[in-house]
């Protein structure tokens, strides 16, 4: 039998920019240290999104020693100093989550206007920031959606790409879906629908909900461009969720039960499995 092992980890800095794969990574409450901590607002402090903005997936931000970097191609880079606290401003996340956020340089500001074609805003996480998930283990969650983690397996995506391919689309990479632990060796694709806990590396991670997805899976994570109907229409034949409200689901969504390192080739070990046919999380909602 294979055995199931960490096959990639990835880190967001900034709410709806690109990803940053990692060999390592630490763990905390509230998921991959140093993920979506930042977040891009508009003028009214309500965060952008690649739904509605899909040219975000084309801007990069790295953090280091104190400092944020933004880049993009054509674009020159800028790196700001990180401010931890200082002026705050009010924002929210879909309307129904209203918080604070720390204002950052307004270089940054300027830059990622720019870079966007429109008025935004970066902020960061206050100090005292403390907004819990949902589902069945809630955990702690930053400018994530609402989760600590989202998870996805290669099979998953086999699968899912087999089925593309049939239809005469194109496959996909797994950046489509932005997750933040990816597994291999799971012979049977959405096996992680069915964990309830596992533990990966020094990490306890509990299951809180499928991952219902919207549009942001259309989106080339390269280029910044919406490129059709797939994976959402291949989705959407085989993965609808009446107790979701029939949205299409691809992944979970998990909390951090223990924190601790995780690192891309640990083994996953699956301590409790939820019942086949059966869902907990919509009753938590």
């Amino acid at each position: 039998m294979s055995v199931a092992r960490v096959a990639a980890v990835i880190r967001y800095p900034v709410k709806g920019l690109t990803g940053v794969p990692v060999e390592q990574a630490q763990l905390g409450p509230a998921g991959v240290v140093g993920d979506r901590e930042f977040m891009v607002v508009d003028p009214d402090g309500a965060f952008v999104s690649q739904r509605s903005v899909p040219a975000m997936a084309a801007l990069r931000a790295a953090i280091a020693d104190d400092v944020i970097r933004l880049s993009a191609a054509g674009a020159d880079e800028l790196a700001i100093d990180v401010r931890y606290d200082g002026k705050r401003r009010d924002v929210s996340l879909f309307g129904t989550w209203f918080g604070q956020g720390i204002a950052q340089d307004a270089a940054a500001d300027e830059w990622l206007s720019e870079q966007l074609g429109r008025p935004v805003g970066l902020v960061r996480i206050t100090p005292e920031h403390d907004r819990p998930g949902w589902g069945v283990h809630r955990g702690q969650v930053g400018f994530g959606d609402a989760h600590a983690l989202l998870i996805t397996s290669l099979s998953s995506l086999d699968g899912l790409n087999a089925r593309i391919v049939e239809r005469g689309g194109e496959a996909i990479p797994m950046n489509r879906f932005r997750p933040n632990l990816v597994v291999s060796g799971w012979p049977e694709p959405h096996t992680e629908d069915s964990v309830l806990r596992m533990r990966a590396g020094e990490v306890e991670i509990g299951y809180s909900a499928r991952s219902i997805r919207c549009a942001v899976p259309t989106v080339d994570q390269d280029t910044g461009r919406k490129t059709g109907p797939e994976p959402t229409r291949t989705l959407a034949s085989y993965r609808r969720e009446p107790a979701y409200g029939g949205g299409v689901s691809f992944g979970i969504k998990a909390a951090v039960l223990t924190g601790g390192l995780v690192t891309v080739g640990d083994e996953i070990l699956v301590h409790e499995w939820i019942p086949d046919g059966t869902d907990p999380a919509p009753a938590t909602r």
